[in-house]
């Protein structure tokens, strides 16, 4: 096929991309290259025929439905986004922004394209927007987040992706556009911005820094790799049904200081220079409105598309850390430069 992903010089986009083209397929990446994005993800694919990375923002319509008409996609998949809760609580009109007036961008630009399409290419033209359980809230000690499961967004980033949600879910409805969602768990993996908690955990302990947990720590998320999130979004997109939701997750439910105890373990062992990590973890302020637990149930894209995760968290963290471990050459300008590791997103008293 040949397919436009937006976002996909970010972590989830590079991984899908980088999947996309391994199995064959013309992409076009479509990325405003924000702090958050990253060119040296798609240095794989340097030279590579099958890509081409298009810098532009979502946000420009005309510019949009420009790449669209050249690149004559088959399917939109739209991951471009504002992604960071603690960001979205110091600077929320960025994520209404991107999030929200962006997705509405990406409709009208594929609304466009697919009228002038007919036969086999109208019929197989799809667009998959890529989402967030955090839209669904927060989650008690018991139950899963199913596709049935009501909104109830607690933050300005999942306000602004659950309005995306609806956008596309409206633009089904009404011009009968053949869109599908996504709504996945914490990702985790190489290539992920150092504000995210796996990533700054490592690059602190590697750094011999505090690791600041927030609250009690017990804040429970469901984690999966970005490779099998990957998998799960090319599988949706070739077999799902148009109009449907799909929630993705791992069963790999931890909590926060669950999982920064095993990065410290592994720390230990891979780089013992700094042992033992865990006398860095410094528990700090909690973040406002600090959801308590997200878990999916995942059901129904593993009968109905075929897909199950293949990396136990365990394994993967590792691999994950060894992977900091040998690639300081792509984070080390990001630390030195456009995130130094501070704490964001904090609300001072008024």
């Amino acid at each position: 096929m040949r397919i436009v992903v937006t976002g996909g010089a970010g972590f989830i986009g590079s991984a899908l991309v980088l999947r996309l083209v391994a199995d064959g397929h013309d992409v076009v990446t479509v990325d405003a290259l924000t702090y958050a994005a990253n060119p040296a993800s798609l240095a794989p694919l340097a030279g590579n025929p099958r890509h081409r990375l298009v810098e532009a923002d979502i946000c420009d319509a005309p510019r949009m439905r420009a790449v669209l008409s050249e690149a004559r996609p088959d399917a939109v998949m739209h991951l471009a986004a504002e992604s960071h809760v603690d960001r979205s609580i110091t600077g929320p009109a960025a994520f209404v922004r991107t999030n929200v007036l962006g997705t509405q961008a990406m409709i009208d630009a594929a609304r466009a394209w697919h009228a002038t399409l007919d036969g086999e290419a109208r019929a197989r033209f799809r667009f998959l927007h890529v989402s967030t359980d955090e839209v669904f809230g927060s989650l008690g000690a018991e139950g899963f987040f199913t596709e049935e499961t009501r909104y109830d967004p607690r933050s300005p980033y999942s306000a602004s992706k659950a309005a995306s949600d609806h956008l596309v879910r409206a633009a089904g409805e009404t011009w009968g556009l053949p869109i599908l969602i996504s709504n996945c768990s914490n990702n985790y993996g190489p290539r992920q911005f150092p504000e995210k908690l796996i990533p700054l955990m490592i690059l602190n302990a590697l750094e011999g820094k505090p690791l600041p947990v927030y609250g009690d720590g017990l804040n429970v998320r469901d984690w999966i790799h970005v490779e099998d999130h990957a998998a799960a979004l090319v599988g949706i997109l070739e077999r799902g049904a148009p109009g449907h939701t799909y929630c993705v997750g791992a069963r790999s439910e931890r909590t926060n200081i669950q999982v920064v105890r095993a990065l410290c373990a592994i720390m230990d062992r891979l780089h013992p220079a700094g042992a033992p990590h865990d006398r860095l973890v410094s528990f700090v302020a909690d973040r406002p409105g600090h959801d308590r637990r997200y878990a999916i149930d995942s059901t129904k894209v593993e009968t109905a598309i075929g897909w199950a995760p293949k990396r136990s968290f365990e394994q993967a963290l590792e691999d994950t850390v060894a992977w900091y471990l040998a690639n300081e050459g792509w984070w080390r300008p990001i630390r030195e430069g456009r995130y130094q590791g501070e704490r964001l997103g904090l609300v001072q008293a008024r």
